[in-house]
């Protein structure tokens, strides 16, 4: 991978799993098949009970730049992804590395990649040295076997793709310790002037082969998106919206009412909020888009008219 000016830089995948023998070897097979091979890429095994610690090892012999650690087991938990366990599997595996990257990311074992992501991350990151956090669309396959986009903003990088630029990573970590991390990690990057994208792939869109939401029930997911939502310090009436909007949603109108009580029994139960600058910076972030939006159907009638 080369800066812009052609020195070169160092990419890293670190990827955290956890049980995920299903789907590990797809995952590792499409790491194998990148036209742009990672520099290094570090297996964290945290806790399985399954195959995967032997399926990631597997890997590692084969592939120089893999290697394979595993974690020691920790106590059951109610529900991992509130604690955002993943965050701590990850940075400790960034202080694993060999070497200090240039690009680390933080990459997920559910996904098949497409073989020119790592490839268009470069391009990308060549062309905008403003580029801090970048990552893919990523689609999901349904039932009839057609394949649909998991909707984001294009300032949004999903959780299971995040490609850090390193200086980038330095002035936002640690990453937050609780749900929310990875809408509040770009919030931090482009409050210290970086810019956050996600990228169309000349192949289209890795698939995520565990969709977002089928962790553990659908509802559930809805609950922690609200719950996401006041931890980053959304406001109440765009919080409301977005309960809205995702009635629209399977389950449908469940699915919207289930936003809206995460993000209020997350107000009544003094769930972790970001600081309070982050806070103010998603509020006057949001009321800009909202008037931009509003300007532009005024744009339209001065047009007609």
């Amino acid at each position: 991978m080369s800066a812009p000016g052609g020195e070169p830089m160092r990419l890293a995948l670190v990827v955290s799993f956890l049980n995920e023998e299903r789907y590990l070897p797809t995952f590792l097979a499409s790491v194998a098949a990148q036209t742009r091979p990672p520099d290094e890429l570090l297996l964290v095994d945290d806790g399985s009970t399954d195959a995967s610690p032997q399926i990631a090892e597997a890997f590692a012999v084969e592939h120089a730049f893999a290697r394979a650690l595993r974690r020691s087991k920790r106590p059951p938990e109610r529900d991992r992804l509130a604690n955002a366990a993943v965050v701590a599997s990850f940075e400790w595996g960034v202080e694993q590395l060999r070497r200090t990257p240039d690009v680390v990311t933080k990459m997920d074992a559910d996904l098949d990649l497409t073989p020119t992501l790592l490839e268009t991350v470069e391009r990308e990151l060549q062309a905008d040295p403003s580029l801090g956090v970048v990552g893919s669309y990523l689609c999901v396959e349904l039932e009839d076997g057609r394949r649909r986009r998991e909707y984001n903003p294009v300032t949004h990088v999903r959780g299971p793709n995040k490609f850090y630029r390193w200086a980038c990573y330095e002035d936002i970590r640690p990453l937050a310790p609780h749900l929310g991390w990875d809408t509040v990690d770009e919030l931090k990057a482009r409050m210290s002037g970086w810019t956050t994208r996600s990228l169309e792939l000349p192949e289209g869109d890795p698939l995520h082969l565990r969709p977002t939401g089928l962790h553990d029930g659908r509802l559930r997911a809805f609950r922690r998106w609200g719950t996401c939502a006041w931890c980053f310090g959304q406001h109440p009436l765009v919080a409301i919206g977005g309960g809205l909007t995702r009635m629209a949603e399977r389950p449908y109108v469940l699915g919207g009412l289930s936003y809206v009580a995460g993000w209020g029994l997350a107000g009544l139960r003094g769930a972790p909020r970001v600081d309070r600058d982050v806070r103010a910076f998603v509020r006057d972030e949001k009321l800009r888009e909202a008037r931009a939006h509003l300007r532009r159907p005024s744009r339209a009638l001065l047009r007609r008219s």
